[in-house]
């Protein structure tokens, strides 16, 4: 047969259906391995000029001016630097999959998996000729370090790679796909999951998460900064980029225009009755994420961008090149890059990006404001965000100045990572001692994190990938609007409630109308939405999501459960299984288990099984534990993942030889109110526990009752 198969020919046997549940599988007979190179030669060049393409086209739509806010959008999303090197390497090893596949299949009388028919020498070939096979070669670890490293390489002494960025997520659980090998359920018509139809997501959204947002319920014990909190430690945790490509690989179909479904294209579908978008041939726009290289198991897995350790990545970078970039270098004190054309009264803003066209320009076309630069890329998706990176990045310059006082003698790279290890320590005491006992619940947190020990080189401290997924169980607590208070803690004028819709990627809010000052202020003394199981996520990131910049409004908790499908996360009960719970059969069990039988009716008229509900859905559905703001379930996943993260920290705060005992001591009284008191205006904070008060004036101090940090014990003595 002909090697080479034009891509109109590749195309139609791809779009053929995949193999029905519980079909035999086919034993086809030996696969020469000129087939296997040439599909992976032919992959190269499809993923070279998709990746191409798309880069031209973005460049040549931003010369004319044409370019689409969406395109903008994606662009800035898109893989970079050593991510972008690691993502082809990976992508050349699925669509060469994908291509012996289209090929063998018409040879087949029935389903198979690919990588079954290919000998342990071909799938070596492949990964080797992808690129993958190299990616861990030649990292090698000094004998001596003082400091972590930026990319999270050398943690793990025994295995350097292990929490580092740009690696695959861990998997507890074995991937769940369609074709066992990459293909998402509810990809292909016709195909059940247990027996059972595959729900749309949007239509799980409209049927169980939908509710008027004029009924919400503010939560009484629980501050809009304890929201806030939880999206900036996950993005100093866990990011999955975009593809490269927006078309799809054989057939160059434009992914952002067209509801066509072709790799990497995964658009959601509209439902009958959609109480939004009418035209049921529409679409919701959503890519698949970048896939991982994953030794000679090749099963898909996705990538996190990001260093897996509580690390502060999120100011100082995951990848060398942009933390060099964020560093200001001109002199010897160890600061941080901060913005030259704005101030905030006086104080630091970030620095700009250096694109000439991002999506923080088309919020407001005429104040022409940059997204900022930080170390991590969403640091600008909305202004609450901003405000904790830029509070971040003043506390590291701060830091660094006092240092410098205290050890005239010391240069800029030891300024500057004695900063990054205290700026790192307070993320981690704040986030172990403040914040996850208020999600968890006192129960859950005695079981999952108890009392820390000391590091553990055994330990995996990696993302898991259904944490990527578990950990948006933040999005329930997310209130409509961005607030504003002035200095007695009263709505700032002329617009101290902005629409959430109308705050993503306006950059702009925060240097021409404030600062950071009344959004802090409106973070500490704003109730957080509180998560009920008729109130679940509000309209606006549910039918307004990115609405200014996209060609229709995202559905977030849609874009979830499709995400987990996606990610091949297995259903609702395999994580109830994984973590000794009980898992429900019946509508009469599930509703013992959500403590709501009308609840429970829901899901199982969508899924028509519990093993089939999402993670998501299924997770922020249970009843709270007491006094926490996940359910068992989410306990159970959270807990494990920040233990891992944890005790698998070489660097971890508390751990012997990491800081003195007296810095330690000094440590331990830090908090995130003087943080705040520290390095803004604001003189009236949060008392203690920052998350948990919201109250003004009755949960308020004045910044001077709080404790300074004693940066004493860092005065050296060589």
């Amino acid at each position: 047969m002909k090697l080479l198969l034009a891509s109109a020919g590749l195309l139609a046997i791809l779009a053929m259906p995949g193999p029905s549940e519980g079909a035999a599988p086919v034993v086809l007979g030996e696969v020469e391995t000129s087939m296997v190179l040439t599909c992976m030669e032919e992959a190269k060049r499809l993923v070279d000029k998709a990746y191409k393409e798309r880069r031209e086209s973005i460049k040549q739509r931003l010369r004319s001016g044409s370019a689409s806010p969406m395109e903008l959008l994606s662009y800035f999303k898109q893989p970079v630097a050593a991510t972008r090197t690691a993502v082809r390497a990976a992508d050349y090893l699925h669509v060469a999959l994908d291509l012996l596949e289209g090929k063998l299949r018409p040879l087949s009388s029935g389903p198979f998996n690919i990588t079954d028919v290919l000998t342990s020498a071909q799938l070596n070939l492949l990964y080797k000729s992808s690129g993958c096979a190299y990616q861990d070669v030649g990292v090698r670890c000094p004998k001596k370090d003082k400091y972590r490293t930026i990319t999270g390489q050398c943690n793990n002494r025994r295995r350097p790679t292990l929490g580092a960025s740009n690696r695959a997520f861990v998997r507890w659980l074995p991937a769940e796909y369609e074709d066992r090998l990459s293909r998402p359920y509810g990809w292909t018509p016709g195909v059940k999951r247990s027996g059972f139809p595959v729900p749309l997501a949007r239509a799980v959204s409209n049927a169980i998460v939908r509710f008027p947002t004029e009924q919400l319920t503010p939560d009484q014990q629980r501050s809009l900064l304890f929201m806030q909190w939880g999206q900036l430690i996950d993005h100093d945790l866990d990011l999955t980029p975009e593809p490269a490509a927006r078309v799809a690989y054989v057939s160059g179909l434009n992914c952002e225009t067209s509801c066509l479904q072709q790799p990497p294209c995964f658009p959601l579908k509209i439902p009958p009755n959609d109480p939004r978008i009418k035209n049921q041939r529409d679409c919701i726009p959503f890519f698949r994420s970048c896939p991982a290289c994953t030794g000679k198991n090749v099963v898909r897995n996705q990538i996190n961008a990001l260093t897996s350790f509580l690390d502060a990545s999120m100011v100082y970078g995951s990848e060398n090149p942009l933390a060099m970039k964020l560093r200001n270098l001109t002199n010897q004190l160890g600061l941080m890059k901060v913005n030259t054309r704005f101030t905030d009264k006086g104080r630091a803003l970030l620095p700009f990006d250096n694109l000439d066209h991002d999506p923080c320009i088309l919020t407001n076309r005429s104040a022409r404001i940059p997204c900022f630069l930080a170390g991590d890329t969403r640091s600008s998706e909305m202004p609450e965000l901003t405000s904790m990176h830029t509070l971040f990045v003043r506390e590291h310059n701060r830091l660094a100045k006092e240092l410098k006082r205290l050890n005239p003698r010391w240069d800029g790279e030891r300024l500057y990572q004695e900063a990054r290890k205290i700026v790192g320590a307070m993320v981690q005491i704040i986030t172990y001692r403040d914040y996850l006992p208020l999600v968890l619940g006192p129960e859950a947190m005695r079981k999952y994190l108890p009392r820390y020990r000391s590091y553990n080189d055994s330990v995996d401290p990696r993302i898991a990938n259904v944490f990527t997924n578990a950990f948006r169980y933040g999005h329930t607590l997310i209130q409509p609007f961005m607030f504003r208070l002035d200095s007695q803690y009263k709505p700032m004028g002329p617009n101290p409630r902005v629409p959430l819709s109308q705050v993503f990627f306006a950059s702009w809010r925060v240097v021409l109308e404030g600062g950071i000052d009344p959004i802090l202020r409106g973070l500490m003394a704003t109730p957080a939405k509180l998560n009920r199981q008729n109130q679940i996520v509000v309209d606006e990131i549910r039918e307004r999501l990115f609405v200014q910049v996209m060609r229709i409004g995202l559905d977030l908790p849609a874009l979830n459960m499709q995400r987990s499908r996606d990610h091949g996360l297995p259903g609702y009960n395999a994580w109830r299984r994984f973590c000794g719970l009980p898992q429900p059969k019946t509508v009469g069990e599930l509703g013992t288990v959500m403590k709501n039988l009308d609840l429970a009716r829901k899901l199982m008229g969508q899924y028509g099984t519990p093993n089939n509900i999402d993670i998501w859905i299924g997770g922020v559905a249970e009843p709270l534990n007491r006094n926490g703001r996940v359910g068992p379930l989410l306990a159970c996943l959270i807990g494990k993942q920040f233990r891992n993260l944890r005790d698998g920290d070489r660097f971890w705060w508390e751990n012997q030889g990491v800081f003195s005992s007296k810095q330690k001591q000094a440590l331990a009284k830090i908090s995130l109110p003087r943080i705040i008191c520290d390095n803004t205006g604001i003189t009236t904070v949060s008392k203690n526990n920052i998350f948990m008060s919201n109250t003004f004036p009755r949960d308020f101090v004045s910044c001077r009752t709080l404790p300074a940090l004693d940066l004493s014990s860092w005065r050296s003595t060589d």
